[in-house]
């Protein structure tokens, strides 16, 4: 009979249970999976099947014991490190949502929304467009295999022990989250500008042609020229994606390394 003494026992455990508690941290945040339409039940299961998978490939640990003081730091850490690499990941999708809200106000679309079961609330048509756009074109570039990759790396990078915190992650996370604004501009400008000059033309228009019914003719053509300039953007798209998804990465790998250290 296999005799394994307590403190055998609680090192088996902390091998499996820091892990499970990082990815599970990971996994409430995660933009395809750290949402409503995902059973909790599966979250549990992907949680504990990659920390099985990943746990034996770590370099050996400091022992922690489970039930202490050491081991409640090491446990919020593990907690702050997973939310910081599934929030990184969630800017992305957050950042075409807004560029879908900017389009759809230039095109006169605002009021086009659809009620999106994920977040409970009402979203831009436009957005949903394009959030759904962004993870088709993610699982064609293998996003998913690179989220697990950097998942494993996280794990180099940001070992489990009893280390100091430090605040510099937290300043790497703001400093991303800026990103929204300046990625979902990027991403919108286009059909803006195409939008705007489509409008200037139609001032013009009016002027010329006092009598012309703008409400009549400037919504159709407003609507035509956003469609039309949306459709050739859309085939930039994957580029920009997959930048933006690589960054987002690189970023929640440095959020991690700043939260943990001196």
């Amino acid at each position: 009979m296999l005799n394994v003494s307590s403190a055998e026992w609680n090192q088996i455990m902390a091998l499996f249970f820091f892990p499970f508690v990082r990815i599970l941290a990971w996994l409430a945040v995660d933009p395809l999976l750290g949402n409503r339409s995902a059973p909790n039940s599966v979250r549990l299961g992907l949680a504990l099947v990659l920390a099985v998978a990943i746990a034996p490939t770590l370099p050996p640990a400091q022992p922690i014991t489970l039930v202490s003081g050491e081991g409640l730091i090491v446990l919020l850490q593990q907690i702050a490190v997973g939310l910081a690499l599934g929030f990184t990941l969630r800017i992305v999708f957050a950042a075409m949502e807004l560029a879908g809200q900017f389009i759809g106000m230039q095109m006169g679309l605002s009021m086009a929304t659809l009620y999106d079961p994920v977040n409970g609330a009402q979203t831009p048509a436009i957005g949903q467009f394009l959030v759904l756009t962004s993870a088709l074109v993610l699982f064609a570039m293998d996003g998913h295999h690179q989220v697990i990759a950097a998942l494993w790396q996280s794990f180099r990078d940001v070992p489990i022990a009893a280390t100091p915190v430090s605040g510099r992650g937290f300043l790497v996370l703001v400093d991303w989250a800026g990103t929204i604004f300046s990625t979902g501009l990027h991403i919108a400008l286009p059909v803006t500008a195409a939008l705007l000059t489509a409008n200037i033309a139609l001032g013009m228009m009016t002027r010329a042609a006092p009598q012309l019914n703008i409400f009549s003719v400037g919504f159709p053509i407003t609507l035509g020229a956003g469609f039309l300039t949306l459709y050739f953007a859309i085939l930039y798209l994957p580029v920009i994606v997959e930048r933006f998804w690589r960054q987002a990465l690189e970023t929640g790998l440095s959020a991690a390394r700043g939260l943990i250290g001196p």
